[in-house]
């Protein structure tokens, strides 16, 4: 059993990288997943998820599958459009999210296009889903750069991103801090979609961040016991997709996302804190 988790990785350098690479995201993107699904913002991942593609396809436009040129361009247009989403929310009568999916059905709708008229249908399915199993050095440093300057900067902004998600009236009225946190937030969101693009795709990049996040909810009570238990579920599946794809011959991404998805659906029923076997076990008088 030993040698069928670690034979795979020590034999293949491409297996080791693809695990470090997953070791990054899954330090990086959970806790800001645990964040977004506090602030009711999940689906405002998934649509910066595809936000970033136009960006990411301009890049791949000018210089190929170059990492720098995709990265840049892809961050440079996660934050465009959620700052174009705010301002038309703030100016119009639309609501924020609805604001949100506007921009991004037709972001995702210009970068497939792009992508097509340059590239071949290899060079899309690269975009869209990724090649954990492909990633070089250069992008294993991006991944823990990014990886590290988010917890850093998370780490800074605990406090006030906290009581931000509980109540962000208060924050307004006792601090300046309020408009600042949430940029800069929104800033560490779109930083992790970039990092989860390159292994994942931009189809599957925001899997990782939110699904982990959500089956947390099931197994802790305060924030940061569900930072950490995202953070384990997250390499859990990453670690066990990875060996999936290895012996089945199944694609890498999708193997990743799916066992966090099978992680949620477990969490839902045997989870702890609210799980659907919990709740019909018997309690003891006055639990109820």
């Amino acid at each position: 059993m030993i040698d069928a988790i670690i034979g795979p990785f020590i034999e293949f350098a491409f297996m080791r990288r693809a695990l470090v690479g997953c070791l990054a995201l899954s330090l990086g993107a959970p806790p800001i997943g645990v964040f977004l699904m506090l602030r009711r913002m999940s689906l405002m991942g998934d649509a910066m998820s595809h936000a970033i593609l136009p960006g990411a396809a301009i890049g791949y436009l000018l210089a190929g599958l170059s990492l720098f040129a995709m990265s840049l361009g892809g961050f440079a247009a996660g934050l465009a459009v959620a700052l174009a989403a705010g301002l038309v929310a703030r100016s119009t009568i639309l609501r924020e999210d609805a604001s949100l999916a506007a921009f991004y059905l037709v972001s995702l709708a210009l970068g497939v296009l792009i992508v097509s008229v340059r590239g071949s249908n290899i060079d899309l399915l690269h975009v869209l889903f990724g090649t954990v199993l492909a990633l070089d050095d250069a992008a294993i440093i991006l991944l823990a750069a990014i990886s590290t300057f988010s917890l850093a900067v998370l780490a800074a902004i605990y406090r006030p991103l906290v009581l931000e998600c509980f109540d962000p009236q208060f924050l307004r009225s006792a601090s300046a801090l309020s408009s600042p946190t949430h940029l800069t937030f929104l800033v560490l969101v779109v930083l992790n979609l970039v990092a989860g693009f390159q292994a994942l795709g931009t189809l599957m990049a925001v899997g990782i961040m939110l699904l982990p996040a959500i089956a947390a909810r099931f197994w802790a009570n305060d924030i940061s016991g569900m930072i950490v238990v995202a953070v384990l579920i997250a390499f859990g599946a990453s670690l066990s997709g990875l060996l999936l794809s290895y012996y089945a011959n199944l694609p890498t991404g999708p193997a990743i996302v799916l066992l966090c998805g099978i992680s949620y659906l477990l969490s839902i029923l045997l989870g702890t804190r609210g799980g659907l076997v919990w709740s019909l076990l018997p309690r003891k008088h006055l639990e109820a």
